[in-house]
C-alpha cells in the first residue's frame, strides 16, 4: 500500500497561550522554571488573567511536530481530542489551515479543550502550565487505524502517560502500526515525565519503538546516569534509533554502532526555546520519511530547531521547505 501520509502524530491536543514575562512573575505565582506543570481549570484561568498580550495558537507537542512536518512540505496527519467549544474549533481550524489532516470527532461532553499557559522569560526559557482538559479523555475510539496504516511513521508523545485513560489509545495505535509497515517513533517529552514513568518508558522503547527522541537531561533521567556518555552508551545498547538533542551542542544520532554528530544550526539570537525539540523531531522525521541519510535527517532537525527558537511560539514562522532548499537540504 502506498502511504498517504508521511507522519501521523498522536498526542494531547492543546491550545497554547504564550506570553513573555519576567522571572519575578514565576516567583510570584510559584512556577517552576523550565518545566511542565499540570494544573487545573481554575489555575489556568488565574494565570490567563494575570498575563497580558498573549499569543494563542493550536499546540501540543506532537501537534507542533506535525505542523513542522507540513512546513517542510511533507504530508502530516494528527489524532487528538478537543471539546466542541471555541478553543476546540480554533484548534481544528488552525490545524487544517496549515495542510494537516485532522478529523478526530469533537467531544460533546466532558472537560473543555485543553490549554497550556507558556511563560517565556528573557533568557528564552519556557515554563509550561498545562490544563489537559478534553485531551486526556481521548480513548481507543478516537484511534483511526486506517489512517495509521496509511502513514510511514506514527509519532507518539510521552506526555500521554500522564493519564492512565490514554494508554489504551496508545496501545491500539501501536498495534495498528505493527499490522502495517508503519514505523513507531516516541518522544520522551520532558525529564519530569521520564521520572514519573521511567520503567514503562524503558519497556516501551525496548519492545515497541523504532525511533526515540530525547534531550540530554531526558536521556540521563531515562537511564539514571550521572553523565551524558553513560546514558548514551545504554541507549546505543538497545539497538534502537536515537535522536538526542543537546541544545547549543547540537545533536547526536545513534543506531547501534552508527553515530552521527550534528552541529547546531546558526541562529542570530535565542528568543524562545518553546518547541525546539518538537521541531527537531519534525525535521528528522521528514528526512526519515523521505529516505534521506541519518546525517541529513539530523541536519533538517537542527535547521527547524534553529528557526523556531529565533522567535516567540512553538511553530515555524517561515517555510521550512524553503529554508531546507536554501541550505542545500531540500
Amino acid at each position: 500500500m502506498t502511504a498517504r501520509y508521511d507522519v501521523a502524530g498522536l498526542g494531547n491536543a492543546i491550545v497554547d497561550v504564550i506570553a513573555r514575562i519576567e522571572d519575578s512573575f514565576l516567583l510570584t505565582h510559584g512556577i517552576a522554571k523550565g518545566g511542565m506543570t499540570l494544573i487545573d481549570a481554575h489555575r489556568a484561568k488565574a494565570l490567563e488573567e494575570a498575563i497580558a498580550d498573549a499569543t494563542i495558537t493550536p499546540g501540543g507537542s506532537a501537534a507542533n511536530t506535525i505542523a513542522g512536518v507540513a512546513s517542510f512540505g511533507a504530508r502530516g496527519a494528527y489524532i487528538g481530542r478537543v471539546h466542541d467549544d471555541w478553543l476546540g474549533e480554533g484548534f481544528a481550524g488552525g490545524t487544517k489551515a496549515i495542510g494537516v489532516h485532522y478529523d478526530t470527532p469533537f467531544a460533546k461532553e466532558g472537560a473543555p479543550t485543553a490549554r497550556s499557559v507558556i511563560l517565556v522569560t528573557p533568557d528564552g526559557q519556557r515554563s509550561m502550565n498545562t490544563y489537559l482538559g478534553a485531551s486526556v479523555e481521548m480513548d481507543e475510539s478516537d484511534i483511526d487505524e486506517a489512517l495509521i496504516a496509511q502513514s510511514k511513521i506514527l509519532y507518539i508523545e510521552g506526555y500521554l502517560w500522564d493519564s492512565d485513560s490514554l494508554k489504551g489509545a496508545v496501545r491500539r495505535a501501536i498495534a495498528a502500526a505493527r499490522k502495517s509497515d508503519t514505523l513507531v517513533a516516541f518522544t520522551c517529552s520532558d525529564s519530569f515525565c521520564v521520572g514519573r514513568f521511567r520503567a514503562e518508558f524503558i519497556e516501551l522503547i525496548e519492545t515497541e519503538i523504532d525511533i526515540v527522541f530525547a534531550n540530554e537531561s531526558e536521556l540521563m533521567a531515562l537511564y539514571e546516569a550521572d553523565t551524558f556518555d553513560a546514558a548514551f552508551q545504554q541507549a546505543r545498547a538497545t539497538g534502537k534509533l536515537f535522536a538526542i538533542t543537546r541544545s547549543e551542542k547540537g545533536a547526536v544520532i545513534a543506531q547501534g554502532q552508527a553515530v552521527h554528530l550534528i552541529d547546531a544550526a546558526p541562529v542570530a539570537s535565542v528568543v524562545d526555546t518553546t518547541g525546539a525539540g518538537d521541531q527537531f523531531a519534525a525535521g528528522f522525521l521528514t528526512g526519515i520519511a523521505r529516505g534521506t541519510s541519518l546525517d541529513v535527517a539530523g541536519r533538517l532537525g537542527a535547521l527547524a530547531a534553529a528557526e523556531v527558537i529565533s522567535h516567540i511560539g512553538p511553530r515555524p514562522l517561515v517555510s521550512l521547505k524553503d529554508l531546507a532548499k536554501g541550505s542545500g537540504l531540500g
